[in-house]
């Protein structure tokens, strides 16, 4: 049974969410206080899972500004909360067809709603009642005149009528009333509720506050149970106790400490197993839970009676911490898997709504809850969760995405409206604060992802690649040796910003070399980068280095007139205008070519565009044939790329 679309309505800042899509996944992107809270608790409160249903309150829940005209705004009818769209499974559609006949079924489409003042909820099946009637009397086998009874009924409650009014109704259409008269309230979509009803997922909704206890006083419990106000922490507790296979009366009644202990040892060897699959930050943490008597010195109520403590022993630093002094990031996700590990066991038919989990862990260790809610929730639960961390968006599941905001419409500047919450699956939202986890999410993905290969060659620019491309392909053409295709070539925009690349993806562990141009006051920085041993001094060179010259730039690797041919080419130079390898020498007292280049470009005509380092990269790789001739050029500038070449592919050995 999945959940397809729902729309929240009238409730704390929702005025109208709108009808929005849900998938097996649905992260609802929002900055604090849109309603991302809102939304999941009026969800869950439609089938909550482990709790009773109750009513909305108009004076508790009904939007503020417009609760003293509650009445004027919903005159016919109470305001609806929440509406759920769902699609009926093979099973339930099974069961309707089998108790109504499959044309009697007009939609596999079914609603469920609640609305303010109501205890329980609205369901919409569709279902035709006539022909459902129909259906059922035809697999009666009527004879003529006890068709002529009920030939005209096409409702339950006309059937039901109908057959009372003969004064001796036959056998089959006795029985015929009775199978309508046991339907709840003597309707058919009552009776279709029934069928399908356990078959519909419940909520099971958990937040970043639902925290296990550190310690639990069986006194205590047993007294607040009585008054039926147990601490959510204490709960959890609690269900910690029932996975270990114990309960409160055990812990109460004289319990064997060694039995019990060894119980709960079992159940936090088994919790901390399943944690440490997916918690990368600290994998020396172990969960131990003790029993033992509560001691006079001890705050009340931990001073008398059965207690049991959690602590968190660290393997290297062999201590222990109380559980409630760890980071409450650990905690969350602790407590949140014997949540879900209790759950587990009583049913899997669950929907799991998450309110900001993991907003107390390390973004690392958010993307590992993330990673767990793929890999283990998924499979078996729809999930939908909030969140206003770019590490708890999924980047590959972007389309899963949807964007809550607290819109305000500023038509007239003076008196802004506030038009409540909205849910768009628009990710494009136009507030720049709703849309920061979703741009920090995707900006994370892309830079994880700029290194594709396992060995990263690091180059100053897009143009870099474009000339090694186009040497390395022609050396291969003539047999030679090119750069090894298990390089990957990436721009890293500069020789400043190679340490923070290399720092960025050291978690990695990628083989990153460095091939860098060298300009005036670029020697300090090479040297301050080697020293930093951020990478193996080896692994960084410079053109300049390669080529024994004091500064170079990657177009240095070609000959001087194979350079001028490339330009002319590139910008289409004639006549007084083209450009020579003595002009060139001649524009710029520099020795990078490039340099000359620019300072040439700067005294032709202004028709002519400035010049661009990328654009005779670009002609280049587009023509590639410049390169197939054995001019003193092509080879001179051939084989300076074939030296460079071999000292990287030295590395990969």
């Amino acid at each position: 049974m999945k959940l397809t679309h729902i729309r929240v309505q009238n409730f704390k800042s929702i005025l109208d969410t709108g009808k929005i899509s849900v998938g097996e996944l649905c992260c609802l992107v929002g900055k604090n206080e849109a309603g991302k809270t809102a939304t999941l608790t009026a969800l869950q409160s439609i089938r909550p899972y482990g709790k009773a249903q109750t009513a909305f309150d108009v004076t508790e829940d009904y939007p503020r500004r417009f609760a003293t005209r509650y009445d004027e705004r919903h005159p016919k009818q109470d305001a609806v909360v929440v509406e759920t769209w769902w699609q009926l499974s093979d099973e339930a559609f099974q069961l309707l067809v089998d108790e109504f006949g499959e044309d009697a079924i007009t939609s596999r489409e079914f609603t469920i709603s609640k609305r303010y003042r109501q205890d329980g909820t609205t369901w919409t099946l569709a279902i035709d009642e006539a022909k459902a009637i129909a259906n059922v009397v035809a697999a009666q086998r009527l004879n003529a005149a006890e068709k002529k009874v009920v030939e005209r009924a096409t409702t339950v409650s006309a059937l039901i009528a109908a057959v009372k009014a003969q004064e001796a109704p036959s056998e089959k259409l006795t029985a015929i009333s009775k199978q309508f008269s046991d339907y709840r309230k003597q309707s058919v979509i009552c009776r279709g509720i029934d069928l399908v009803s356990d078959l519909v997922p419940k909520f099971f909704y958990t937040s970043h506050y639902d925290r296990m206890s550190g310690q639990l006083s069986a006194q205590k419990i047993a007294q607040d149970r009585q008054h039926s106000r147990v601490d959510p922490g204490d709960e959890i507790f609690l269900n910690f106790l029932r996975l270990a296979g114990t309960d409160l009366d055990e812990l109460n009644q004289s319990p064997r400490y060694e039995e019990l202990n060894a119980k709960c040892e079992a159940a936090s060897a088994d919790i901390t197993d399943q944690i440490f699959q997916y918690w990368s930050q600290n994998k020396y943490l172990e969960v131990k839970v003790e029993l033992n008597e509560g001691r006079p010195q001890d705050p009340p109520p931990f001073n008398s009676g059965a207690v049991a403590r959690a602590r968190v022993y660290n393997q290297l630093h062999r201590a222990s911490v109380p559980f409630s002094e760890r980071s409450a990031g650990f905690v969350w996700f602790f407590s949140f898997l014997v949540q879900f590990a209790m759950m587990r066991r009583e049913t899997d038919n669950v929907i799991i709504l998450l309110d900001e989990p993991g907003l107390t862990l390390h973004g690392k260790a958010q993307e590992d809850l993330l990673r767990y809610i793929e890999e283990k929730l998924l499979p078996s639960h729809q999930v939908i969760f909030s969140t206003h961390s770019p590490f708890m968006v999924p980047p590959k599941r972007l389309a899963d995405c949807r964007v809550v905001e607290d819109v305000v419409d500023l038509k007239e500047p003076t008196r802004p409206q506030s038009l409540g919450t909205k849910i768009t699956e628009d990710v494009m939202s136009t507030d720049k604060d709703t849309l920061f986890p979703l741009q920090g999410a995707l900006g994370y993905s892309v830079t994880q992802s700029l290194f594709v290969g396992e060995n990263s060659l690091l180059v100053e620019g897009p143009s870099d690649i474009l000339y090694l491309q186009a040497f390395s392909n022609e050396l291969e053409r003539r047999g030679r040796k090119g750069l090894s295709a298990k390089w990957t070539m990436c721009p890293a925009g500069g020789i400043d910003n190679v340490r923070p690349f290399v720092s960025l993806f050291h978690g990695n562990h990628l083989n990153v070399a460095v091939l860098s141009d060298q300009g005036q006051g670029d020697k300090g920085k090479i040297e301050r980068l080697r020293r930093s041993e951020v990478l193996a001094a080896e692994r960084l060179h410079t053109v300049a280095e390669l080529l024994d010259q004091a500064e170079a730039d990657i177009e240095d690797l070609m000959h001087p007139d194979l350079y001028c041919k490339i330009i002319n080419a590139t910008y289409g130079l004639t006549g007084e205008q083209e450009i020579t390898a003595s002009k060139l020498a001649e524009s710029e007292g520099a020795p990078r070519q490039v340099k000359q280049a620019e300072a040439y470009f700067r005294v032709l005509p202004a028709e002519i565009p400035e010049y661009s380092h990328y654009r005779p990269a670009d002609w280049l790789i587009r023509n590639p044939t410049i390169l197939e001739g054995d001019d003193a050029d092509i080879l001179a500038t051939l084989e300076r790329a074939e030296k460079v070449f071999a000292v990287y592919n030295k590395m990969l050995a």
